[in-house]
């Protein structure tokens, strides 16, 4: 039986959606989700005897959303992960599962906790290592500098893209998540924006809306964010300089524990800036990689959009722990 759970993690109280009982899974989600984005995976994680707990990240649905830009640093956002297992899994270290923004919470918490988690699974998103430089720089370098549109630059200046999406979240979040699955055309994503468009700009309000999301899915999270808004959501992306200063002491540190990927072919976040095969690349960092898969097909929603397939590979990869 699932059921709610706030959980004091010392910084913030979360709210978590727990199921089952055994070894703890803490699923962590991204940007605009909530813990219902595991909706799909949590009975068979539980099923699986294992506890399943999906978190609403600081900012987000149920749990506390502090103002301030640097309250969602990546130092905090490990240390509410770590609340989390303390809280629930005292004196035994927890597997952590993460998706997209999730997915370096994760690979970061078990970097800089190895003590704390005992093995790291990611979606989307997969680790590369600490960088020599904050990524804002990178994309500076790349996009902005070349008055080329690029999300993250966007959701630098404070106040502008929440006015944006809270306008109308129900379009915003239609359009967001349809842009970047893998059910859109080619080119759904534009590459023809300028440094000053908008997000929204050309991007298509689907109809109807491809399956994997159902009116009553897209109901919750509209709700959710009606209720929790987007500021502390995208102040995650404004911390790059704080998570490279913080990071930096990690960096001739590898991710050792037993690790799990899976991405889609389609997922712009796979390969968001083009060069090397990340998961080739990824092996120099997480050497004990042990599941590494690409769906073909599959956009960036990856346990929304291909459940089935995420859950069968995520399930013997925990039984095997």
């Amino acid at each position: 039986m699932r059921e709610f759970r706030i959980i004091d993690t010392g910084e913030v109280r979360l709210r978590a959606a727990v199921e089952g009982d055994g070894p703890l899974v803490i699923m962590v989600h991204g940007f605009p989700e909530s813990w219902f984005s595991w909706r799909h995976q949590m009975g068979p994680v539980a099923d699986a005897g294992f506890t399943a707990c999906a978190i609403d990240v600081r900012g987000y649905g149920g749990s506390d959303k502090p103002r301030p830009v640097e309250a969602y640093a990546m130092e905090h956002m490990i240390a509410d992960v770590a609340g989390v297992a303390d809280a629930l899994s005292p004196g035994e270290p927890a597997i952590i599962l993460g998706h997209d923004w999730g997915a370096p919470i994760v690979w970061n918490s078990a970097l800089t906790r190895p003590e704390r988690f005992r093995a790291v699974a990611a979606l989307s998103v997969p680790y590369m290592g600490v960088g020599s430089r904050p990524f804002s720089a990178i994309f500076d370098e790349l996009f902005t500098k070349k008055n080329r549109f690029f999300y993250q630059a966007y959701f630098q200046k404070e106040g502008v893209a929440e006015a944006e999406g809270e306008a109308d979240i129900r379009s915003f979040l239609r359009k967001f998540y349809y842009a970047i699955s893998g059910d859109a055309p080619a080119g759904s994503w534009p590459s023809n924006k300028t440094a000053s468009d908008p997000l929204l700009k050309g991007l298509v309000d689907p109809d109807p809306f491809p399956a994997w999301l159902t009116p009553a899915d897209l109901d919750y999270y509209v709700g959710e964010f009606k209720s929790s808004g987007l500021r502390g959501p995208i102040n995650r992306y404004r911390n790059h300089e704080r998570d490279f200063a913080f990071l930096s002491a990690f960096k001739d540190r590898k991710i050792e524990q037993p690790a799990f990927f899976v991405s889609g072919t389609r997922d712009l976040a796979f390969n968001m800036l083009g060069g090397p095969d990340p998961i080739e690349v990824m092996r120099r960092f997480v050497p004990n990689l042990q599941v590494a898969e690409v769906l073909e097909g599959c956009g960036h929603w990856t346990q929304q959009e291909r459940p089935d397939e995420v859950t069968k590979l995520l399930i013997p990869w925990l039984k095997s722990l």
